[in-house]
Formats: C-alpha cells, sequence, structure tokens
C-alpha cells in the first residue's frame, strides 16, 4: 500500500479546526467532505464545540475512539505545529494542512513548516501542503472532496496537479462547464513535503488516472525529475503528462557576459525540462482541457482491454460539411506538425460512389451542408481504412436537415472497430447538444471549434513521436579530464574568471575538439613572424579582458592574405580596441589559422542552481543574437537527445545540403555536442560557455572550434 493512499483513499478523516460558523475554512472543509457524500469515517475536531453540522465533535484527535487514516489540519501555524504532535501520537497515516501562514510570510513560518516536516518525517507521515486547497477524490468508492472548494466534481480518469489553490477552483468550475471528470484533483500549496514528483509517481502508478495535468509554478528537482518523469511518460505503462507553466514571459534571460546567457533564462530550463521528459507543455487552461479530452480517449482493444488512442504517423483525414471550417481546420493542421492525408486510389473510389457530384472527395472531405448521417457514416468509414491515414478529423455545423445524434452514433460506431483517433468538432451549442453529449458519454473527444480539434490531434502526435522515438548506439568518447581540471585549476590559481581562446582552447582539446593553430602576438612584427610559422592566411582577434565581443569592437579580421596585410592589421585591431573602450587592458592579438569553409553554429552553457548546466545548440557566428534559432537541454545528455537538439533547429536544412552546399558532418556534431555536455557537466568550477562559431565542415571533414570562451565561478575552488 502506498503511503500516499491514506491522504486520497482514506477509511477515516478527522478535521482539526472543524468550525460551527459557516464562511470559515474549517467549516465549509467539513461541510464539503460531508455533503460530498464521503464513503469514509468523518470526525470534527474542535475543543468549543459538541457538534459540527450535527456529528458530534470532540476536543482533540486523541480524544476520537478509533484509528484515524487522514487528519485535514486548518489551524494557524503555532497551533497547527502542537495538532500534529498530537496526531503523530494517534497514529494518524497522512496529512493535509490547509492553512497559511508558513514558508509564504517568512522566517519564522518556514520555521514552523521545517519542524512539521521534520517531525512527520520521523513518524512516516506523508504531508500535503500547508497553505493548499486541499484534494479531491471523486471517484464512487471514495467520494472525498476535502477540500474549500463546494465542487465536487464529476468521477475521470484525469488526474489535477497545482500549486495554485485560487486556480484550482476557476479549474473545478471549467471543468463543470464541459462535463469533465477528474480521477484525484490536488492542491500542493508550498509542497514542504509531497512535491510533483511525489505526485507524479503515485499518479502513475494509479490505476485511475490515465492522464495527468499540472499547473507548475517552480522547480525544487533538476535531473532526478527528468529522468523519473521520463520514466513515466515513456515506461511500461505510459503515462501523458500536459503541463501549463506560468510566467512564461516573465522570466528574462540572464544579465551575462556570454550569448548562451543573453538568450537562456528560466523559461529556457523548464522548456528543457519539459522536453526532455516527454511532458506536453500547453499555452492555456482551456488547451490544457482539449488536449487532456483527447489524451484521456480510449479504445476497448480485441483483447478486452482498454488503450489510448495515440496516432502511429501525422497523417489526417478531414470530414466537413462546410468549406471555412475545414479550411481552419486544414490551416491549424499544418501549423500542428500535421499534413493532409493523400488518399489511395480505392479510398477515392468508395467516396466518389457514396457522395454527391457535388462533394470534394479529395481531402479536406467535403460532404456538402444537407450530408444526412449516413454520408458521414460512409465517408468516415472509407478513410479510416485507408493505410495512409493516421487519423480523422470530423466537422459538423448545424443545418436544417443535420441529424447530430444520429452522426454522432455513426462515429461511434466506426471510432469502436479502429486504433485510429477520431477527433470531432460539432459547431454550436443548442442544435449539436444532443450529438455532444452521446460523444462525450461514449469517451469521443468533441471540441467547439476545429482549430482546437486540430491542435489536440497535433499534441497526440507530438506524444506518439515521443513514445516511438529512435535510439542509436551510444558514443563512447574518451577525454582527459584530468589535463582539463589542471588547466581550469591553474587558470583559478592566477585569479582568471574569464578565459579566452588560448586557455580555452587547450581545454576543449582535452575533450576532442578540433581547434586551429592560434598564439598570441605582442606587437605588428610579432604577428607577422607567427603568421609566416602557421601559414597564411589568417585571422587576427583582440584579446582584452573588457572586450566579450569582439566583432562589435572591430577588434577580428579574417582571410589575411600577406604578412604586410597581418602587420597592418595588428595595428588596426588595436586602435579600434582602444576606441570602443579607452579603459581597455589590451593584452595583445591573436593570430590564428583560418578555417576552411563550415556552417557556423554555436554550443554554449549557462549553470544554474538546483538544475545544473543549461546548454544550447544553434545557428551561430555573429546573428546568433538575432535570428535566435536555438534550443536548450539540462546536461548531461547522451547521443540521442544530441540529435533530438540538432534536428530541432529551425536552420538543420542548412546542414543537411540545400542550393547545391554540401551536407554538413552532422554525425561529428552529435559526437561533439555530447563531449560538450560531458565537458560541462564535469567541470561544476564553469559558470557559462560560448564557443561560436563552431564550424561544421562538409561530410567526413569534422567540425573547427573557431572562437572559444569560458567563464568561470566567481571564487571556484576545488581545492
Amino acid at each position: 500500500m502506498n503511503q500516499l493512499d491514506a491522504i486520497f483513499s482514506p477509511r477515516s478523516v478527522a478535521v482539526i479546526g472543524a468550525s460551527t460558523m459557516p464562511g470559515k475554512v474549517g467549516h465549509d472543509i467539513f461541510e464539503n467532505i460531508l455533503k460530498g457524500g464521503y464513503t469514509g469515517t468523518l470526525y470534527p475536531v474542535n475543543p468549543s464545540a459538541r457538534s459540527v453540522l450535527s456529528v458530534r465533535a470532540y476536543p482533540g484527535i486523541l480524544d476520537i475512539p478509533d484509528p484515524i487514516d487522514l487528519a485535514m489540519v486548518i489551524l494557524p501555524p503555532k497551533l497547527c505545529l502542537q495538532s500534529v504532535d498530537q496526531a503523530i501520537q494517534k497514529g494518524v497515516k497522512g496529512m493535509v494542512i490547509v492553512s497559511a501562514g508558513f514558508r509564504e510570510v517568512g522566517p519564522e513560518g518556514a520555521e514552523i513548516e521545517n519542524r512539521i516536516v521534520e517531525k512527520c518525517r520521523e513518524a512516516g507521515i506523508r504531508v500535503i501542503g500547508p497553505n493548499c486547497l486541499g484534494v479531491i477524490n471523486p471517484l464512487a468508492s471514495v467520494r472525498l472532496n476535502a477540500s474549500f472548494s463546494a465542487r465536487m466534481p464529476k468521477p475521470g480518469n484525469v488526474s489535477f496537479i497545482s500549486q495554485s489553490g485560487a486556480l484550482c477552483t476557476a479549474v473545478l468550475d471549467f471543468a463543470a462547464d464541459r462535463e469533465f471528470g477528474f480521477s484525484k484533483f490536488i492542491s500542493i500549496g508550498n509542497k514542504a513535503d509531497v512535491d510533483e514528483l511525489d505526485l507524479l509517481r503515485y499518479l502513475h502508478a494509479d490505476k485511475d488516472t490515465e492522464v495527468i495535468m499540472i499547473y507548475l509554478e517552480e522547480l525544487r528537482r533538476g535531473r532526478e525529475f527528468i529522468d523519473e518523469v521520463k520514466e513515466i511518460t515513456s515506461g511500461d505503462r505510459p503515462t501523458p503528462i500536459l503541463v501549463i507553466k506560468s510566467g512564461r514571459t516573465g522570466a528574462g534571460a540572464l544579465a551575462a557576459a556570454s550569448h548562451t546567457g543573453a538568450l537562456a533564462g528560466s523559461e529556457a530550463v523548464y522548456d528543457a525540462i519539459f522536453k526532455q521528459s516527454g511532458m506536453i507543455r500547453v499555452e492555456s487552461i482551456d488547451e490544457l482541457f482539449d488536449f487532456a479530452t483527447a489524451f484521456a480517449y480510449k479504445n476497448l482493444s480485441s483483447l478486452g482491454k482498454l488503450t489510448k488512442k495515440i496516432p502511429s504517423g501525422n497523417r489526417v483525414a478531414i470530414i466537413t460539411n462546410a468549406g471555412g471550417p475545414g479550411i481552419v481546420a486544414t490551416d491549424m493542421t499544418v501549423s500542428s506538425g500535421l499534413q493532409l492525408a493523400r488518399f489511395q486510389p480505392d479510398t477515392l473510389e468508395v467516396l466518389a460512389s457514396h457522395l454527391p457530384q457535388t462533394a470534394n472527395i479529395h481531402n479536406p472531405v467535403d460532404v456538402i451542408g444537407d450530408a444526412a448521417q449516413d454520408r458521414y457514416e460512409n465517408a468516415l468509414s472509407a478513410v479510416i481504412r485507408d493505410e495512409g491515414v493516421d487519423g480523422a478529423l470530423v466537422i459538423l455545423t448545424p443545418q436544417s436537415m443535420t441529424n447530430s445524434l444520429g452522426t454522432a452514433e455513426a462515429i461511434a460506431r466506426i471510432a469502436r472497430k479502429t486504433q485510429k483517433p477520431i477527433l470531432c468538432c460539432f459547431m454550436g451549442i443548442v442544435d449539436v447538444s444532443k450529438g455532444v453529449r452521446y460523444l462525450q458519454e461514449n469517451g469521443i473527444p468533441v471540441f467547439k471549434f476545429p482549430e482546437n480539434a486540430a491542435k489536440s490531434m497535433g499534441a497526440l502526435y507530438r506524444y506518439s513521436k515521443w513514445l516511438n522515438r529512435h535510439f542509436l548506439a551510444q558514443f563512447t568518447p574518451k577525454y582527459d579530464k584530468q589535463r582539463a581540471s589542471e588547466i581550469i585549476q591553474a587558470c583559478i590559481d592566477a585569479g582568471k574568471t574569464t578565459l579566452g581562446e588560448l586557455d580555452g582552447l587547450s581545454i576543449l582539446e582535452c575533450y576532442g575538439f578540433k581547434t586551429l593553430k592560434t598564439r598570441l602576438a605582442q606587437n605588428a612584427e610579432a604577428a607577422a613572424d607567427i603568421a609566416a610559422e602557421i601559414g597564411l592566411p589568417v585571422v587576427m582577434k583582440i584579446v582584452s579582458p573588457q572586450i566579450l565581443h569582439k566583432t562589435d569592437a572591430g577588434g577580428v579580421m579574417i582571410g589575411l592574405e600577406t604578412l604586410d596585410d597581418v602587420r597592418a592589421a595588428y595595428d588596426r585591431i588595436v586602435f579600434n580596441a582602444k576606441n570602443y573602450s579607452a579603459d581597455a587592458e589590451i593584452t595583445g592579438v591573436l593570430v590564428q589559422q583560418m578555417a576552411t569553409h563550415g556552417e557556423e553554429l554555436i554550443l554554449g552553457m549557462n549553470r544554474y542552481p538546483v538544475f545544473g548546466p543549461l546548454i544550447m545548440v544553434g545557428i551561430g557566428g555573429i546573428f546568433v543574437e538575432v535570428f535566435q534559432d536555438v534550443v536548450f537541454r539540462l546536461a548531461p545528455i547522451q547521443r540521442n537527445e544530441a540529435r533530438r537538439m540538432i534536428r530541432s533547429i529551425k536552420g538543420y536544412r542548412l546542414l543537411e545540403g540545400i542550393r547545391g552546399r554540401p551536407k554538413a558532418d552532422v554525425t561529428e556534431l552529435e559526437k561533439q555536442v555530447v563531449s560538450f555536455s560531458d565537458f560541462v557537466a564535469n567541470h561544476p568550477e564553469i559558470q557559462e560557455v560560448d564557443i561560436n562559431p563552431i564550424l561544421v565542415h562538409p561530410e567526413g571533414q569534422g567540425i573547427t572550434v573557431a572562437d572559444c570562451r569560458i567563464i568561470l565561478k566567481t571564487g571556484s575552488n576545488p581545492h
């Protein structure tokens, strides 16, 4: 038996702080449990009352003669602490603390919260809250509304977790309007003990939960969260997790010295977490319910088991009785990562035989406004059998001759015979209500607008891609980690926090990066001598701790073909640097071997508390912050994640070879992304890294680091 069963399926509940005064939280929670039809035994605890809502009250939990599974605590923090001691003595198995006034109000509240958790952990008691709405289990075997929301939702197969209590009440109201049911409904508040990951583990094992929805404000776990949630979303019994995250626009990028820092931010961290763990991110509460409706869609298989309907591909057929909604659905289908299926000749022949000549038998199929249910049934039956169709969207607009109920019955008959998802859009409210209700009762997703249905199908396909992702053999690179650590330590000992190319390239070479011959010149003649030694043409770059972005200062010159060009370039670069920043300390000018042509990418990292190193890959060069075509993941990652990162860059087509350009060495790039991930994971002294550009040469020719910058944590000293 799971410890959390005592909270979500308790046989007995004591409400500590139950009140006789309507409007008080202690009264309303007790009333909600009582009137919700709770199947267990309920005990009010109030030293000043003989009874609460005609139920005998007890002065304290120790006065209750029977065992207690769940203690609901609604008391101020100091009294709460006392009641926790008594609850532990009583032997309660779980606790929900609804009261506020803890960590969220300051140090004193935080101290009480910590003491409560410490006591409960020693006693083996799990705690939800404090500062939460409560918990709800509407299933017929429990019927527990231990919250201060008066609304008991319908039972269903979707569970909801929220950090916001206020949002919970709005979601319950929204769910009631949509006839939407829940398995578990949980407000976690301050999550002093039980947090999102605990609940995700519990709900994944819960036979009554098929889909999990979560409203998230912040996480306190990083790598552990990714690894465990990945198993939940794609393991032996995959459970889809839909997440809505607050603060998408409020959390800006860091004020950082690197391009990566300028482009990253907490939103990049959370996007990386969601992608790496297989969670589906939604943009709004409305979309959250739309997607949950689609993901809760199940089918009775030939073995008599209910299985989720997930498309095997992204080819969609659209059937409509009106051109406009069909066009809207088509547009949204394409923008949701789907494509219109191309029907096979047999399918077209069947459609032509059943539909009037004025109908369109190509995708989207227009059965014409006067279509009765037989046209819908014949059209849907034909397209869903097509091997080139992975799912269908059925759109109905009410006309005077439309039979919404009959059409819904026809759709349900076909849906029961196929594993392919069929999503419906019955537009309107009154005229289509009977059909909508029939579809809902039979578990078939139905939406008010075609774009909602199309986006939901797109979400199903995204999850299908996650479940069916490929797994290549991992790389097994060899590094000189010790040498890299020695270089980093030498820089720390020398008081350096910003490492330029000379140090940076030496470190990267330890991790298998191909670098260019580079030396530092401190006058024009020395620059010419170095250029003659390493071979023309060369690139020259300013070296100054105060000048982080060399190009902005006119501190980079490329393609220098003669020694006279090199001498002149040295003087020009130093002049530009002093003109750009009069206070800049000029260390000298780097003379570097000119690289052969390659596609310019950027590899970067920024380190975050809790989450660790966030790595970035994208289109690089001088326009990196203009195009912002970059993707993020939390390190460490392996080959398959590196591959997905690279392929999700919008400019990936440049690497595939277009308009006569050669195909780039993507396999080597994947190896170097993995090496980079290991590099930043192995050396926690590093705060930020930019390798920009990293040049990806034609296939078989590898990649080259053209420029890099490494920033160490202030005060780093592993010794």
